[in-house]
């Protein structure tokens, strides 16, 4: 049996969230941001910066893109999507350090972070129910 120690510190070496993978890229961490969704998801909208790499394709088109050694996170549509999981044991079987980042495009979009489209930056939406919203003081 698998006590809490060992569990909750391996699910943080394997996971990370909307919020901490912003805060990594603006920082400027060296790291991959894969999109591991289908082409209509990707086109509607994505994480601003982050790579196409639909999880049916990482076998083949990981090793030609990505280098070997640099750390990767994964993201699908949502917490009801296993695409992320998918994607993330892809790389995984390649021999990348790799995480899967829960809450996919969902929470990313629902925190506020940069979206963007084939198009451009698209508007950020900060949802309460989430996250904390704070309202400019007036001044």
């Amino acid at each position: 049996m698998t006590d809490a120690l060992t569990y909750f510190s391996t699910k943080l070496a394997l996971e990370t969230d909307a919020s901490d993978v912003y805060a990594a890229q603006k920082a400027g961490e060296s790291f991959v941001l894969v999109d591991v969704r289908g082409d209509e998801a990707w086109a509607q909208g994505r994480v601003a910066g982050a790579v196409h790499m639909p999880y049916r394709d990482i076998a083949e088109r990981a090793p030609r893109e990505i280098p070997a050694g640099v750390p990767v996170v994964v993201y699908c549509w949502s917490p009801g999507c296993n695409a992320g999981a998918k994607g993330a044991v892809e790389f995984a079987k390649l021999g990348y350090a790799v995480r899967e980042m829960i809450g996919g495009y969902e929470y990313w979009v629902r925190e506020g972070q940069p979206t963007e489209n084939d198009e451009g930056a698209l508007p950020r939406v900060f949802d309460a129910q989430v996250m904390v919203v704070r309202t400019p003081v007036a001044g």
